[in-house]
């Protein structure tokens, strides 16, 4: 029911002049309140509607240039914008990993890195793990791969792809590994003998894993050195600092370079339903592991450990999952997911910054779904039956190898002919994974990203539930020892009158000698 002209808050009021100002006033201020909330809420999340909205625009852009039949010229002029905030991106990733993992590792002592160091390990290859059985398990029941043997590359016009890694590289991080014939002598016959061996060889790009071993270790020396490394620390973290300025001022044009990127992938598709259609099982199964590894498993391990509601967690980093959907990039990716983590979330510094960086590289729970799907989709392609020894080596592979994937082009590719490999199934299929990469990568990438942000969400959990405790260890032993000083004031001398018997219990007896040398009796109170 509207209120009357004459009523505040359902109270009758007079009319009068100055009533009328009253009213008058009520209403403006309750106007003010509206639109002072209403530019609040726009405030705070002006970048997530810009963002979607680049998405969304991004969409309609591409569907209406898709018509115009552009040359290839053309759509490498439409996609700049987008290719601009990959190479800005990109550009920021180097300072930021290096100084945020610097100043991260020498900011915590080397006690509490340990162990968030392993928490971290363990929550990345368990949710890894929990991730390749997801993975394995959909493709049998699904079976993508059953009835689809005249699926070949020819019928879709795919080039193949070759591929000289083995099994071993997946654990070395030897991606940047060639291989040579080295003759090592003749056998009985005279026949030449040779030997495969890896030669390490150097690839355009950044060493990501390299980096973050590098930047951890430095970061624990700088702060044994004590004060010497003071100096060197604090130059890190305000180089650190500096960074994430630049970093919310590339957040402002991700909007519109997001719905550049966007619009360029539709425009390049070419016969995108034919690979729908064909390859419909093995997207669907892809997509549905990390709808269930994204959506149910990762926040009940969130909620397991935590107690808090997952998703108010994850609904502050809308921003760095739209990033992560348009980039198809975890290391791109990393800028705006400190950044939300930290001003969103109110996650410590300190743990974002040194846990992120690190799960930006070593946890691609994503990949490893796919990948899986991918192995299994293969062998049914093949009509080859996968025994339990099999799976088992999918499962260590996958989970294992992810470690390496991160910052290469077709990285997951790479790595799905490692487990082919392992299981001893062909790599020639592996440009269908190819043709539709693409559209699973963007779901993947965004499952890794949330990921890393639960598992630093873990970790300030476990930071300040480890913290509260020293806490009240530190204030009971404060009370512990002023209570002692209490008791050690409370002592009474006195002569002990022994001949009546009626001495207290609560009296100790004991048994000194003054200066002179004669005993005398103390009495003290217990």
């Amino acid at each position: 029911m509207a209120k009357s002209k004459g009523e505040i808050n359902g109270h009758a009021m007079p009319h009068s002049e100055s009533t009328d100002q009253i009213l008058d006033r009520h209403r403006t201020s309750e106007q003010k309140s509206f639109g002072q909330k209403l530019r609040g809420f726009l405030r705070r999340n002006l970048m997530v509607i810009l963002t979607v909205s680049g998405v969304l625009v991004g969409v309609g852009l591409g569907m209406m240039v898709r018509k115009m039949n552009l040359t290839r010229a053309q759509m490498t002029y439409f996609a700049f914008p987008g290719e601009m905030l990959l190479r800005m991106l990109k550009m920021i990733i180097l300072p930021l990993v290096v100084c945020s993992l610097v100043s991260g590792a020498a900011s915590l002592d080397t006690r509490s890195l340990g162990k968030l160091g392993g928490i971290a390990v363990g929550y990345f290859l368990g949710t890894t793990l929990i991730a390749s059985c997801i993975g394995v398990s959909l493709a049998f029941i699904i079976k993508p791969g059953v009835g689809a043997g005249a699926l070949n590359t020819n019928s879709l016009a795919l080039e193949s792809i070759s591929n000289d890694k083995e099994t071993a590289d997946s654990f070395l991080d030897l991606y940047a590994t060639d291989y040579k014939m080295v003759a090592t002598g003749n056998d009985t016959n005279g026949t030449a003998l040779y030997q495969k061996v890896p030669i390490g060889t150097d690839t355009d790009g950044m060493n990501i894993l390299g980096l973050v071993l590098f930047a951890m270790v430095f970061g624990v020396a700088l702060r044994k050195l004590g004060p010497e490394g003071e100096e060197l620390i604090r130059f890190f973290n305000a180089f650190n600092e500096a960074t994430m300025v630049l970093v919310s001022w590339i957040m402002w044009y991700v909007p519109l370079g997001i719905m550049f990127l966007v619009g360029s992938k539709i425009v390049e598709m070419e016969d995108v339903v034919l690979l729908v259609t064909s390859l419909g099982k093995y997207i669907f199964a892809s997509i549905l592991g990390h709808i269930i590894h994204g959506g149910v498993v990762l926040p009940l391990i969130y909620f397991a450990f935590t107690r808090k509601n997952p998703f108010t967690f994850l609904s502050g980093l809308i921003t760095p999952f739209t990033t992560a959907f348009a980039t198809c990039s975890s290391s791109a990716t990393l800028p705006s997911m400190i950044k939300c983590v930290e001003e969103n979330n109110g996650v410590d510094k300190r743990i974002s910054r040194f846990i992120l960086p690190i799960g930006a590289t070593v946890n691609m729970d994503g990949a490893a779904i796919f990948q899986c799907v991918a192995a299994v989709f293969i062998a049914q392609l093949n009509n080859h039956e996968l025994n339990a020894g099999q799976i088992f080596t999918i499962l260590v592979t996958a989970t294992a190898s992810s470690v390496g994937a991160a910052g290469i082009p077709a990285g997951g590719i790479i790595t799905i002919a490692i487990i082919l490999e392992a299981i001893g199934l062909p790599t020639n299929d592996l440009s269908l994974m190819l043709a539709v990469d693409w559209i699973v990568d963007r779901t993947t990438t965004v499952v890794n990203v949330e990921g890393d942000a639960l598992g630093a969400g873990i970790l300030h959990h476990i930071n300040q539930q480890e913290m509260k405790k020293k806490q009240q260890e530190a204030e009971l032993g404060e009370d512990e020892e002023e209570e002692a000083e209490e008791l050690l004031e409370v002592r009474v001398e006195a002569v002990a009158n022994r001949a009546d018997g009626e001495s207290s219990p609560l009296v100790r007896h004991q048994a000194v000698r003054t200066p002179e040398g004669t005993p005398e009796a103390i009495e003290s109170m217990l």
